[in-house]
């Protein structure tokens, strides 16, 4: 994002000097441990591996994102004093030519300070006619949209990539993950195994366990939990053969599913009868490779997907913000850096296949940089939307002051005096990435148990 807080008045025009890095150091130290213990916690060195491989795609993106502001920025002659990926202390920092280039300790962003962004900005002389403020503001708006349009281009590269490399996500054959303590015959949301009317789980019964592989039911080819979800469904209260395959060794088992009150898959809120057998599934992911056409094809609909999903966490998941802490944390609601390290770090630790885990990580990497890049258009500063939202609102003014017949200079906004506003808007974002934060590290959203 260009840095709107560090465009106030200056009080000379000294470049700017290196800033000592003990403290950025410190900073990153504690970070990197923090990381490594919960890699050490998890027993696992490939969920550190891909934690890590989480923070260096962010890392990536953000510089590129920086880089989008910058290249654009000298290209129409601007001058650009400060490039620096992250925030906080200064871990590094070194001026070449008229560019500080740095990096700060916490990985959550980065800005590029252009010289000029206000009118009441202190200038050189030499550099007037290189001020941001005094371009046309269509360069000015190319340079203040470059940054999301790097993340929009990152994201459809990454999707781009899986789908013609790898192919599309697809279910192997579905897995028992765990056997309940009961099957509840009641539909209520609050029914438990202390109800009356609760049961033993059919499963146990039958002799199915944890990490069996289904291969059919009733003679019929089982190739999804929800296909053994519909056929265990459809036979309440009789008795059918279930194929597994245990440890290499196909088994068949029978089950009588029990009765039980469910709502219906079709019809939202209607209740029916249908059969159980009080099973939890363990979900096994696989791909499978597209034709060029198909990999096109499916790279629109993944994308889609995003933007549908944003959507929904944006629209349906903001009232379960406050609930980030509690038992009932949405599993599909807002999470915030540390959550998506983890998830990442997760799916490198899965089962699943490789081909699975690397499409899952591009897909994983792609959203994000959809989100950021989406997120960084709102039209609120410091973010480069609420920049090109002024811009507008400047050449709207204008063009009713010129059709009013005024022909006396025309006055820029002062960013300044939206300063307080800035601020406010600042301070919002780092309650709330400090809230998720928080949340991430004592009440994770966890995709495997």
């Amino acid at each position: 994002m260009t840095n709107l807080l560090a465009s106030r008045p200056a009080s000379g025009g000294d470049a700017p000097q290196p800033r000592p890095p003990s403290r950025g150091l410190l900073v990153a130290a504690v970070l990197l441990v923090l990381v490594a213990v919960v890699g050490v916690a998890t027993g696992n060195g490939t969920y550190l591996l891909g934690a890590l491989g989480f923070v260096v795609a962010l890392l990536v993106s953000v510089t590129l994102h920086e880089a989008g502001h910058f290249l654009t920025a000298r290209r129409y002659g601007m001058k650009a004093t400060q490039f620096f990926v992250g925030f906080g202390p200064t871990l590094w920092s070194r001026q070449t030519g008229e560019t500080e280039w740095g990096v700060k300790a916490v990985p959550a962003g980065g800005f590029v300070k252009i010289v000029g962004m206000t009118q009441l900005e202190e200038v050189d002389p030499e550099d007037e006619p290189r001020a941001f403020w005094r371009q046309p503001w269509r360069q000015r708006a190319v340079v203040l949209a470059a940054g999301s349009t790097v993340h929009f281009v990152l994201a459809a590269l990454l999707v781009l990539l899986g789908s013609f490399a790898i192919g599309k996500a697809v279910e192997r054959a579905p897995g028992i993950g765990a056997i309940s303590e009961c099957v509840p015959v009641s539909a209520s949301a609050k029914a438990s195994c202390d109800d009356p009317d609760a049961v033993p789980p059919p499963a146990e019964q039958a002799g199915l366990r944890p990490g069996d592989v289904v291969v059919s039911v009733a003679g019929e080819r089982t190739s999804g939990y929800v296909q053994f979800l519909e056929q265990i469904r459809s036979a309440p209260e009789r008795a059918v053969d279930v194929v597994v395959d245990r440890d290499g060794t196909r088994q068949t088992l029978t089950v009588t599913p029990v009765a039980v009150q469910r709502e219906s898959l079709t019809e939202k809120g209607e209740i029916e009868t249908v059969g159980a057998i009080g099973v939890a599934p363990q979900f096994r992911q696989g791909t499978e490779r597209l034709g060029p056409v198909d990999a096109l094809q499916h790279s629109g609909d993944v994308a889609v997907l995003m933007v549908e999903g944003i959507q929904r966490t944006v629209t349906e998941k903001l009232g379960t913000i406050t609930q980030v802490y509690s038992d009932d944390r949405d599993p599909e609601g807002f999470i915030g850096i540390v959550g998506a390290g983890r998830i990442s770090g997760e799916v490198l630790a899965s089962e699943e296949t490789l081909s699975f885990k690397v499409l899952s990580f591009l897909v994983l990497v792609a959203g994000l940089n959809l989100f950021v890049g989406l997120f960084n258009l709102l039209p609120l500063l410091p973010l480069d939307g609420g920049h090109l939202a002024v811009l507008f609102f400047e050449q709207v003014r204008d063009r009713l002051r010129r059709l009013r017949g005024y022909a006396g200079e025309l006055q820029r906004v002062d960013l300044n005096r939206l300063l307080p506003l800035t601020y406010a808007v600042v301070v919002f974002f780092a309650g709330f990435t400090v809230w998720l934060l928080g949340a991430d590290i004592v009440n994770p959203i966890r995709i495997s148990p």
